[in-house]
């Protein structure tokens, strides 16, 4: 237990009752975060309000997630580990760190290895780690272009997403990586979507000049993150209207990313 805003719940809703929790908080190499060549490595006690903080120069996409996240408290306590281990398919964090290219490092007294964020999570609040190990570091490669994350519920903060998306423009590399929350099982990519728009943004050498993309782009962009979804009907919202608000989430945060001055 690092912040234990999710295990607190359980244990609050008689859900889960563990014989034992292992307190991470005096481990100090969980809780700060360094450049490492063209990555970021954050330990995976890194709270949310440091996220906000500090890393919105070299990973903005995770650091406008973790300031949508719940309350300032929880803010102060919940970490970016937690929500990453959480696996949850609404996790604020996941989007930007799947849309970053993001790999989970995982330690136990046998050693250590490394996971893709996209394989590490492997179903609704289910990860790939094995019983002995727990999250040292999520490794992420430092911005290289506009990214942006954007979020649909009934309020703006203090709230599970109905759904959620999140974009990275890698302008030296002409690549942009998507990522959908809360509308599979898991937090997923829209390929297809990834695809016309570097070709869009290559025709009209739109990566140097970043001139606004037609309204039509814009628009397919939109249909195609929202046919790469894969929502429930659930309380919190149908499949239609996931598939609705994907669209105009991924139309407005692109158009958000080309209005950005050039670096």
């Amino acid at each position: 237990m690092a912040g234990g805003t999710d295990l607190m719940v359980e244990l609050n809703f008689d859900r889960r009752r563990p014989e034992r929790i292992l307190d991470l908080n005096r481990v100090a190499e969980l809780d700060d975060w360094h450049r490492d060549g063209a990555d970021v490595a954050i330990g995976a006690g890194l709270t949310y309000t440091r996220a906000v903080r500090e890393l919105a120069e070299v990973l903005p996409g995770l650091a406008i997630a973790s300031r949508t996240v719940g309350s300032p408290q929880i803010r102060n306590r919940g970490t970016i580990g937690g929500n990453v281990a959480t696996a949850s398919p609404a996790g604020d964090a996941l989007p930007p760190l799947v849309a970053s290219g993001a790999t989970v490092e995982l330690a136990s007294s046998g050693g250590a290895r490394a996971v893709p964020i996209e394989e590490f999570c492997t179903g609704p609040k289910r990860n790939a780690m094995a019983p002995d190990e727990l999250i040292r570091t999520i490794r992420v490669p430092a911005a290289r272009g506009p990214q942006q994350f954007a979020k649909v519920g009934p309020r703006n903060a203090m709230v599970i997403a109905v759904c959620s998306f999140a974009v990275s423009l890698d302008v030296p590399g002409r690549t942009v990586r998507t990522a959908i929350g809360s509308a599979a099982p898991t937090v997923i990519r829209a390929p297809d979507a990834e695809a016309f728009v570097e070709g869009v943004l290559e025709e009209a050498d739109g990566w140097e000049r970043r001139t606004p993309l037609p309204a039509s782009a814009l628009a397919r962009f939109g249909e195609l993150v929202g046919a790469a979804a894969s929502p429930i009907d659930d309380v919190r919202g149908s499949v239609a209207y996931r598939r609705h608000a994907l669209a105009v989430l991924a139309r407005r945060t692109l158009a958000w990313c080309l209005e950005e001055p050039r670096a």
